[in-house]
């Protein structure tokens, strides 16, 4: 299975914050749409960085509650995975466990598309599993 297949059966919206946003505002945002982490981008295409919850979490833990008055950019992840539309979801599972991420960014032609998280990929994993048992099944019952 292809990533553009899995984003096919997502909300094509990807939630990004500014780099220059505070980390307050970034966790209303985390906390406002259900989700772990955030694309760092300054104009919604490109991909400046990512912070996550852990980010957050290990910048409060190192520097204190004054972390939520900071800038985003200061505790984001500007090395970030990403993966193009055409990847394979078995390839990107490897390199999630591999490099510990648990979200990638989609890029297409230097464009962010979509966003990937570990739960999309072991679904779209144990789907393809199913698949694979069920024409054994009927391969072997006929």
């Amino acid at each position: 299975m292809l990533i553009s297949q899995l984003l096919r059966h997502k909300d094509p919206e990807v939630a990004t914050v500014d780099g220059s946003a505070s980390v307050r505002s970034a966790l209303a945002l985390l906390a406002a749409k259900g989700i772990g982490a955030l694309v760092v981008s300054s104009d919604g295409r490109r991909v400046d960085g990512i912070v996550s919850e852990r980010d957050v979490a290990r910048g409060l833990h190192e520097r204190g509650a004054d972390l939520l008055a900071d800038p985003v950019s200061s505790v984001m992840t500007a090395e970030v995975h990403v993966c193009a539309p055409d990847a394979n979801v078995e390839n990107l599972a490897r390199t999630m466990t591999d490099h510990r991420v648990r979200h990638v960014p989609v890029v297409a032609e230097g464009a962010l598309v979509g966003i990937v998280s570990i739960g999309d990929v072991v679904k779209a994993r144990l789907d393809e599993l199913e698949d694979e048992r069920r024409q054994l099944v009927n391969y072997i019952q006929t």
